[in-house]
């Protein structure tokens, strides 16, 4: 259950929602995508309602090559934006293949070209990066940083991973047990390309304090 949750974020601003398992963290995206309907309350998207989706699973469809599924939601999509993508997120030798002869970690770079593709104004992600090693995670977490970079996009992001909250975030939302609700938010001053190793410490250092009521 969700209960008074309420805050906005500003275009190209990236918050990051932290909190146990089983909080509603995944039904709170769901709900500010517009896919569950059932609740009391009102979500305020971009005016164009262009809104990218990452789920905790890639949800790729099996009988389309890589380049049909990302083209599939984006059908009108420019050789030029997509070949940029594919680069980015290092998937331009893969683009012809099936979903069953990737690794779960090109899937899930698919899942972000598949998001990017549709050129949103708002970009929800579901733990994007769980169940990946961490070299693998820190890769991707860059190239989500290079994409972010480059497009204004508001985002939204889910994670466990309080390391990963404040590498990737602007601001985080500490979650608590259910009835779920917002009890602490952590502005990070620093910009994402300008965060040192001691930057980052610092802030987890705030955040875990804050999330098990030290501060």
């Amino acid at each position: 259950m969700l209960h008074d949750i309420a805050f906005a974020l500003t275009r190209g601003e990236v918050g990051v929602l932290v909190g146990p398992s089983g909080c509603g963290k995944t039904t709170m995206l769901r709900i500010i995508a517009g896919i569950d309907r059932d609740y009391e309350g009102a979500v305020m998207r971009p005016p164009d309602g262009r809104v990218g989706m990452v789920f905790q699973e890639p949800r790729l469809l099996p009988w389309r090559t890589v380049e049909d599924n990302v083209r599939l939601v984006a059908p009108h999509i420019e050789e030029a934006t997509l070949a940029m993508l594919f680069d980015v997120l290092e998937l331009t030798r893969h683009r012809a293949l099936f979903p069953g002869e990737l690794s779960l970690g090109l899937a899930r770079r698919v899942a972000l070209a598949r998001a990017f593709a549709v050129e949103p104004e708002l970009l929800l992600l579901d733990e994007p990066f769980v169940s990946l090693d961490d070299a693998l995670a820190a890769r991707l977490r860059e190239e989500l940083t290079a994409l972010v970079a480059n497009r204004a996009v508001t985002t939204l992001l889910v994670t466990h991973d309080v390391e990963e909250a404040v590498r990737l975030g602007d601001r985080v939302f500490l979650l608590g047990e259910r009835p779920t609700r917002i009890v602490a938010e952590v502005p990070i001053a620093a910009p994402r390309p300008h965060r040192s190793d001691a930057d980052i410490a610092a802030i987890r250092s705030e955040v875990v304090g804050r999330r098990d009521g030290r501060q």
